[in-house]
C-alpha cells in the first residue's frame, strides 16, 4: 500500500467519522428538549384581611343610685337651719318675716347641697371592651414571568416560580403546568 493511499484513508475515515458525530449532535440538539430562557419573575401579590377580636378592660365610672331622687332630705334640713337663722333675726313682724325666708332659702341651699352630693356620689367598676381588628397580610397568588425564546420577548402568569428556564413542547408551546426543576 503505498503512503499517500493510507494517508488519504486515514483521512477519510476521520472525515466520515466526524461528519457522523456533527450529524447525530445535531440530531440530538433538535430532538432533546428546548426551553425559553427567564428574564424577570416578578410576584403577584394579594392583601388578606383576617378578622380577629381584641379586649381589654377599662375603668368604668358610674354615678351611685340616688336614694332620695328629689333631694327631700336636703330640702327639708335646709329649711330647719335657714329657719333657725332667720329666727335669730329681728322681733314681731320682722322676725317672722325672716324666719319664713331663711327656711325658704336655707330649703333651696339645702336643696343644691344634696344634689351636688349625690351628683359626685359615684363608684368605679372594671368592664371588659372588645373590637373587631383585620390583620393584614400578603399572600402570593401567582407569577408575571418575562421570558425570551428565539429572539422575541413574551410574558405568561404562572402559579410557580419557574427558575431560569420554561419548557418547550414540540409544537413550540411553553410547559407551564408542570414542575420543572430550574436550571
Amino acid at each position: 500500500m503505498n503512503k499517500s493511499m493510507l494517508v488519504g484513508a486515514v483521512l477519510g475515515a476521520v472525515g466520515v467519522t466526524a461528519g457522523g458525530a456533527v450529524a447525530t449532535y445535531s440530531l440530538v440538539k433538535k430532538n432533546g428538549p428546548e426551553y425559553a430562557q427567564v428574564l424577570a419573575v416578578e410576584p403577584v401579590k394579594t392583601q388578606i384581611k383576617t378578622p380577629r377580636e381584641v379586649c381589654k378592660d377599662v375603668a368604668v365610672t358610674r354615678q351611685a343610685p340616688v336614694k332620695d331622687q328629689h333631694q327631700i332630705a336636703g330640702t327639708v334640713v335646709g329649711a330647719l337651719a335657714g329657719g333657725l337663722l332667720g329666727n335669730q333675726i329681728g322681733g314681731g313682724t320682722g322676725k317672722k318675716i325672716a324666719t319664713v325666708a331663711g327656711a325658704v332659702g336655707g330649703g333651696y341651699a339645702g336643696n343644691k347641697v344634696q344634689e351636688g352630693m349625690q351628683e359626685r356620689d359615684t363608684y368605679t367598676t372594671t368592664q371588659t371592651r372588645c373590637n373587631t381588628v383585620n390583620d393584614i397580610s400578603d399572600k402570593v397568588v401567582g407569577y408575571d414571568v418575562r421570558y425570551s425564546r428565539d429572539g422575541k420577548e413574551g410574558k405568561v402568569r404562572m402559579d410557580r416560580d419557574p427558575g431560569n428556564q420554561i419548557p418547550v413542547d414540540k409544537e413550540g408551546k411553553l410547559i407551564l403546568g408542570q414542575s420543572q426543576p430550574a436550571q
